[in-house]
């Protein structure tokens, strides 16, 4: 049998992924039978456009039917590692969406991704740690890559929870309030964020130490990869930097945005933007890639690398979030060998 030359990883943000009858948050939060089959068919064309072997995803609420559905378009294997909760009084008012992979290849050992303990106390963490959604740690074997382990992750948002409970306010017009969760609340959503990717972060790292193996971060990253809550994941690292790799073969350990790896950025284009907001454009998504994507790398396995991106229904004017589809662009990208 013939081993393919390229392999395509994804990634989307489904956007409040809940089969009818479930809403999502509130009562009247949810997708009519025409919605719901234009969501359905919207995921289907991205799988069909993305041509990817392994698809990561975010908010998932109806596990099964995500399930059902990357089956029929030929994704054998599927994983979650947790489940949405419902409401005590609603019960088909679902909340806490998860992560789930799908794959045309076999996924092995798949888990919640646990945060160290050691870890946890180093960073002050003295309070129970829980993710906003647990990321899923699992391995994949690649012919030509051997064993690759990936994160699919989906790190806590910019938004600010309220804080008129300490206060006792209960004006959310209220000059205080507002100035508050605008400063103190936004710099709590952002300790927040990157507590889980410091978590990530240092598991990914670990994983290659040990395992001398890939490793890869995909997911909605809710930030820019270089602001001060996730900076540290990619700065600290030079994967064109070979010198260390070259002189004692050493292990490689870090990770790299892949687009700065990729034939398109080596051409001078620039990164598609993956979120509109208010008309602004940003990139929230993100493949974060070990040195062994490097095609430049002393010790890298890969010929090339290109980045995908499958954003042409964002529309920039448009200010409402449209359910049918998804207010996240999908991310990919392919390796050569």
């Amino acid at each position: 049998m013939s081993v393919s030359k390229s392999i395509r990883f994804a990634s989307l943000n489904l956007l409040n992924y809940a089969a009818p009858p479930f809403s999502f948050y509130q009562l009247h939060e949810r997708y009519n039978a025409t919605q719901w089959r234009q969501k359905q068919t919207f995921i289907e064309d991205f799988l069909i456009e993305s041509k990817a072997d392994i698809v990561a995803f975010q908010e998932v609420f109806s596990i099964q039917s995500l399930q059902t559905l990357c089956k029929e378009q030929g994704y054998d294997y599927f994983e979650t590692v947790s489940t949405p909760k419902s409401d005590n009084l609603y019960p088909q008012v679902l909340f806490n969406p998860v992560v789930a992979i799908a794959s045309k290849i076999p996924i092995h050992d798949s888990q919640a991704l646990s945060p160290c303990p050691e870890l946890l106390e180093y960073l002050n963490n003295q309070n129970e740690f829980k993710f906003n959604r647990t990321p899923i740690k699992c391995r994949i074997e690649l012919a030509h890559l051997g064993t690759v382990y990936c994160y699919i992750v989906h790190f806590k948002s910019q938004r600010v929870h309220s804080m008129s409970h300490m206060l006792n306010i209960h004006n959310q017009e209220d000059p205080l309030l507002n100035l508050l969760q605008q400063t103190v609340g936004m710099m709590q959503s952002q300790i927040s964020r990157s507590l889980e990717a410091s978590i990530v972060y240092y598991d990914a790292l670990k994983t290659q130490r040990e395992h001398n193996c890939a490793t890869m971060v995909l997911g909605d990253f809710n930030d820019n990869i270089d602001s001060p809550a996730l900076a540290f994941m990619t700065q600290g690292f030079h994967p064109t930097r070979c010198e260390p790799c070259k002189e004692f073969a050493q292990p490689i350990v870090g990770l790299s945005d892949a687009f700065s790896l990729s034939n398109q950025y080596k051409a001078g284009t620039k990164k598609p933007f993956s979120h509109y907001y208010n008309g602004h454009g940003n990139v929230l998504d993100y493949i974060l890639v070990s040195g062994h994507f490097n095609s430049l790398c002393a010790l890298g396995r890969i010929k090339s690398l290109d980045y995908l991106s499958f954003n042409a229904h964002l529309n920039p004017q448009q200010h409402d979030e449209d359910i049918c589809y998804s207010d996240h662009g999908g991310v990919g990208i392919e390796i050569g060998f």
